[in-house]
């Protein structure tokens, strides 16, 4: 029997391990013996070939959401991506209007993002999603005005894993003559990505969430004359102007190739991910009071069963994927949340987004789908990855039946 290694990591939403193959890249443009040149350094031949290092990774991610490499501008994350697409775009298109559209259960880097556009005269409209943790068409539709410039809504949450049809939200924006923001942190490996098919203006890319290095990512920039986007940061007009800084072409070098990998990698971690998802639902089915804020198979609040788990695992053409297999956000009845996440101190597991784990206030996630506060402050975010183990997942079911158990049972 294999016997995991603790503590068991189970918060693949919050950060992924770097894989060995993306480090065995980045550790060749570091030293005095590699490629350490600045990229920017145009006068001698080190600076070319660095150059040509982060034009490769360019390409390597933009072919893994189907643009241009010229569509391409490098960041130190999602965050800042998320700020660039805001408001850089904003403020260079505040003539056309001074609108735009989003949710109230997107990341904080949005949603902090837009309450300082507001504070700068901007109007925001938030929109309120579904039990499933969408915004359908039709609610966009109603919430378009002439002045709308920008809709921005997440492709996947990373509280509850559920996916949004962002073609036929683009579609929307683009009918009221908006441009259509997506931050694709979350979706990035683990939904089919192609911003020419779904119509995509503006979306944010990370390293860290898909087996690359902390510290860089990337917005894609729609290549057309009405999408202008003003920097943020000044001094060098880097980045076709839209980003300046000396770029760290280990970090760079490191996100191409994690996302060269996970197009090489799609099916394989997928479906690896999906048996250890289902491995692990079957496994609380003997578990009282536990229920799933993330949408499995056709129903939104499931009780963890084996008819909840059939519907999250049947392959059934008529019903679109609701929500990714890596991320299961799950409530347990009669549990406070974070004494049960005290209890598994062998299971790295979060009660939410890891931006927000300092709170101990309930997730505004879970409040935003309508989840009753005393659920919402006994769930917890248990996340999936390439490297998990089905030996990781029956150690730390294992650990969670007993904790549970001990937290509902009354002192003597």
């Amino acid at each position: 029997m294999t016997i995991p290694k603790l503590p068991i990591y189970l918060d693949y939403a919050a950060t992924t391990p770097v894989d060995e193959r993306v480090a065995d890249v980045m550790q060749r443009y570091l030293t005095v013996d590699q490629l350490f040149a600045n990229p920017a350094s145009r006068s001698h031949m080190l600076g070319w070939q660095a150059e040509q290092v982060v034009e490769q990774a360019r390409r390597q991610v933009a072919d893994a959401i189907g643009a241009d490499p010229r569509e391409i501008v490098w960041t130190s994350g999602a965050t800042e991506a998320n700020n660039l697409a805001l408001i850089g775009y904003l403020r260079a298109n505040r003539e056309r209007g001074m609108h735009m559209v989003t949710s109230t259960i997107e990341h904080k880097a949005i949603v902090d993002t837009a309450h300082a556009l507001e504070k700068e005269g901007f109007e925001v409209t938030w929109l309120t999603p579904g039990s499933d943790g969408c915004i359908q068409p039709e609610q966009l539709h109603e919430a378009m005005r002439d002045d709308t410039v920008l809709v921005s809504l997440m492709a996947v949450n990373n509280e509850l894993g559920s996916i949004h049809d962002i073609a036929a939200l683009a579609a929307v924006a683009h009918e009221f003559g908006a441009v259509f923001h997506t931050d694709a942190a979350q979706a990035v490996g683990r939904i089919p990505l192609d911003v020419v098919a779904q119509q995509v203006d503006l979306m944010s890319l990370s390293a860290h969430k898909t087996y690359g290095p902390k510290g860089v990512g990337a917005l894609y920039v729609k290549r057309h004359p009405d999408i202008r986007v003003e920097a943020l940061i000044h001094g060098g007009g880097h980045e076709r102007g839209m980003r300046s800084g000396t770029l760290p072409t280990h970090q760079i070098a490191g996100m191409g190739e994690a996302f060269a990998l996970m197009q090489q990698q799609y099916d394989d971690d997928n479906a690896h991910i999906t048996r250890l998802q289902q491995r692990f639902l079957r496994g609380l089915e003997g578990v009282e009071g536990v229920l799933s804020n993330t949408p499995l198979g056709r129903i939104d609040k499931n009780r963890i069963d084996k008819s909840s788990i059939e519907k999250s695992s049947t392959d059934d053409n008529s019903t679109e994927q609701r929500a990714v297999p890596n991320i299961l956000n799950l409530a347990f009845e009669g549990v406070d949340g974070e004494s049960l996440l005290m209890a598994l101190r062998d299971v790295a597991v979060s009660t939410g987004s890891a931006c927000n784990s300092a709170s101990v206030d309930p997730s505004y996630v879970l409040l935003g789908i309508g989840t009753p506060r005393s659920l919402a402050l006994s769930s917890l975010r248990f996340s999936f990855g390439r490297f998990t183990t089905e030996a990781d997942i029956d150690h730390a079911l294992t650990l969670i039946r007993h904790a549970v158990s001990g937290l509902r049972t009354p002192p003597r």
